[in-house]
């Protein structure tokens, strides 16, 4: 659990010779003519094991990645006007009034100022702060758009943090990871909580066992000569570009419901499968069992749920349908189902392995048995990501993909650093060489890489 002297976020000076917060001061000064007072560092995150569970209510295993998104700040205490730049030249700037602004999602992928709007709308609503302060912010990022290594919600919980220090507000770490895992939705993305989970509450040297109800991280010491290679397919995946993501949320919602209901409990009220197994008071294993023996059928048509749950299509989509999954009328509930309890019990094992000093080789193993979990029964890869992970194989790695998938990056496990490193010599042969972005001046030490646990987000005044 959580230390409880260690319950808000680190506050401390800026420290001297770090070049990318100089780049990021002098950008600012240029582009606003002031100096900042204060920066913002949140970091992305891997997700090792326990994919597509988190908004289940079950535990996963992410730890922080040394990529980040920094954020420069001036605050202007008699104005209420936000504006926004980011160093990255392809990214517009904005402004508006604090105080009254809109989040129009759209169609397509939402405007990278509108993950930070989300985070200043998430203190406001939850601190019922009127007037805020103005402030003046540009960001810097390294983590890669799109890749599962979670830019936009460090995004969100960088807004979230940064609004909070400017009003002189909490900076407990489990209250900013809950408002900002709650306004990541106001963007249209029905996530359950770990990407902001991690990014307050990690720390350096070890992965977080993240549970839920309520929010707590518990470090897992991973084995000592483990490596951790991410490698990104560069196909990239945007969970709120389209309803993918949602979709599975709703048929994860919608088995649940179909199964309280059938043994007889207020179904209305279960949603996510971790309370369902509190309500039925049984094992992971025994509810997985209960899973594969009601959820028959491979495809569920609307007309089907309607009728076992015994309601009206209006009743259906205030229950259970997001506003871009509306036209949804068949669902995989069955192996929807399946995967998240059976890559529940995978975090468990995982996590015990850690504990009693458990072979890399079993650890490995869990990994592939979620690959192939989340490729067949959640059918969230991609073909490049299948490609990284058959490379691997061959190389005698265990891989997964991590994040949401369809696209983005894989997360393996090498014994040691040398097995890392002959590993990314073998990527960059088998895989990234093939590609005609080869060709192009692609910088492959941002694409493929050896990481370490990191810690949670920090604040560095001036």
């Amino acid at each position: 659990m959580e230390d409880s002297a260690d319950i808000s976020v680190k506050v401390s000076k800026v420290p001297h010779g770090v070049k990318r917060l100089d780049e990021l001061k002098k950008y600012f000064v240029d582009e606003y003519g002031c100096e900042p007072e204060y920066f913002v560092k949140v970091p992305g995150r891997v997700n090792i094991i326990g994919e597509h569970i988190d908004y289940c209510g079950y535990p996963v295993l992410p730890m922080a990645l040394e990529q980040n998104i920094m954020v420069a700040v001036a605050v202007s205490p008699s104005t209420t006007k936000l504006q926004l730049a980011n160093i990255n030249p392809k990214y517009r700037s904005f402004e508006c009034d604090i105080t009254a602004f809109e989040i129009d999602i759209g169609d397509g992928s939402p405007d990278w100022y509108k993950y930070f709007l989300c985070g200043v709308r998430g203190v406001i609503e939850h601190f019922s702060v009127v007037p805020v302060c103005g402030m003046k912010v540009l960001v810097s990022g390294n983590i890669p758009p799109a890749s599962g290594l979670s830019s936009s919600s460090a995004l969100v919980s960088a807004a979230t943090l940064t609004t909070s220090y400017a009003n002189k507000l909490s900076l407990n770490k489990q209250v900013l990871a809950e408002i900002s895992a709650k306004c990541e939705r106001y963007i249209g993305t029905q996530g359950g909580g770990m990407d902001q989970a991690i990014a307050f509450l990690a720390k350096e040297g070890c992965a977080q066992f993240i549970d839920w109800n309520p929010l707590t991280a518990t470090p897992v010491s991973l084995p000592e000569n483990a490596v951790f290679v991410i490698a990104n397919s560069l196909s990239e995946a945007n969970k709120a570009a389209t309803n993918d993501f949602n979709q599975r949320v709703v048929e994860c919602r919608i088995g649940c419901s179909i199964i309280a209901k059938s043994q007889g409990l207020h179904w209305r009220k279960i949603n996510r499968f971790a309370s369902l197994q509190k309500e039925l008071g049984v094992s992971l294993g025994d509810l997985r069992d209960l899973a594969d023996d009601l959820l028959k059928k491979e495809i569920y048509s609307r007309n089907d749920i309607l009728e076992i749950l015994d309601v009206n299509d209006v009743e259906f989509e205030e229950i259970f349908l997001s506003s871009n999954t509306k036209g949804m009328n068949k669902f995989n509930l069955r192996d929807r189902g399946l995967h998240v309890l059976q890559e529940s019990i995978r975090v468990q094992t995982f996590c015990d392995l850690c504990r009693s000093s458990g072979s890399i080789s079993d650890l490995s193993m869990l990994m592939r048995q979620s690959h192939l979990s989340l490729d067949i029964q959640y059918q969230c890869s991609h073909p490049k990501l299948n490609e990284l992970v058959e490379i691997s194989d061959r190389f005698g790695v265990g891989a997964r993909l991590t994040g949401a998938g369809w696209g983005g990056c894989i997360v393996a496990l090498c014994e040691s650093k040398e097995k890392s490193q002959e590993f990314i010599s073998e990527l960059k042969e088998q895989y990234y060489k093939k590609l005609p972005e080869f060709g192009t001046g692609l910088n492959l030490e941002n694409v493929v890489f050896a990481t370490s646990p990191q810690a949670g987000a920090e604040i560095f005044t001036i």
